[in-house]
């Protein structure tokens, strides 16, 4: 608990330097599992949920789908940024205005490898998730008026946080009653998969989504 206090407070520190430099970003938009899922899996098929108590006592809207008591990280980082909470993807009454500012695609027990979670059935995976970030680039390509080249500036200014793989370990490599991979990799050769795995689904199409805007 206290590491994570710790390298919270160096990311609201790098923050705050940044907005200083730079500026506040115009939106966020939130890939993960639990740590960040802000209400997706409310409404998916899936045992992985938490819209009933005690889960949100100490928020204002009460139990949400955050899997916490409280706030997540990302929501104080939206409050620093003066951003609005980032609403859920799959949450059918999103709007377009909305998603100007940023769209959380976390999903509880999601994992950058696909099969990871399949016991809590159906929580999005991370390739999912960039998949739902390119349903969303036609909607704000609209709010600029199909103007290419302001959208584009837009993605180079949003801030983007991810935060997912613990499942990865927790939930499938130290799960050998219902995935082979401990015994199919040892592990550092999990580690770099998981790494190859992110840098492909993430990294590289994102950047390919900007180019293509």
């Amino acid at each position: 608990m206290m590491g994570f206090l710790i390298n919270l407070g160096f990311l609201f520190l790098f923050l705050s330097k940044f907005m200083a430099s730079m500026g506040a970003p115009p939106g966020m938009f939130i890939f993960g599992d639990s740590l960040s899922d802000s209400g997706n899996n409310n409404f998916i098929p899936t045992l992985a949920k938490s819209n009933y108590p005690p889960y949100g006592i100490d928020f204002p809207q009460g139990p949400t789908g955050r899997f916490s008591n409280g706030k997540l990280a990302v929501d104080m980082i939206a409050e620093m940024l003066g951003l609005p909470f980032a609403p859920p993807f799959t949450d059918p009454s999103m709007s377009d205005p909305q998603i100007f500012q940023g769209v959380n695609y976390a999903s509880a027990a999601a994992g950058i490898l696909d099969e990871t979670g399949k016991e809590y059935m159906g929580p999005i995976p991370l390739s999912k998730q960039i998949d739902n970030f390119r349903q969303t680039l036609p909607r704000i390509y609209s709010l600029f008026g199909q103007n290419a080249s302001a959208m584009t500036s837009y993605l180079n200014k949003v801030l983007v946080m991810v935060s997912i793989g613990s499942n990865d370990y927790l939930n499938n490599y130290l799960r050998p009653d219902l995935y082979p991979t401990s015994s199919q990799y040892t592990p550092l050769a999990f580690s770099n998969l998981l790494v190859q795995q992110i840098a492909q689904q993430l990294v590289v199409q994102y950047f390919f989504l900007l180019l293509q805007n």
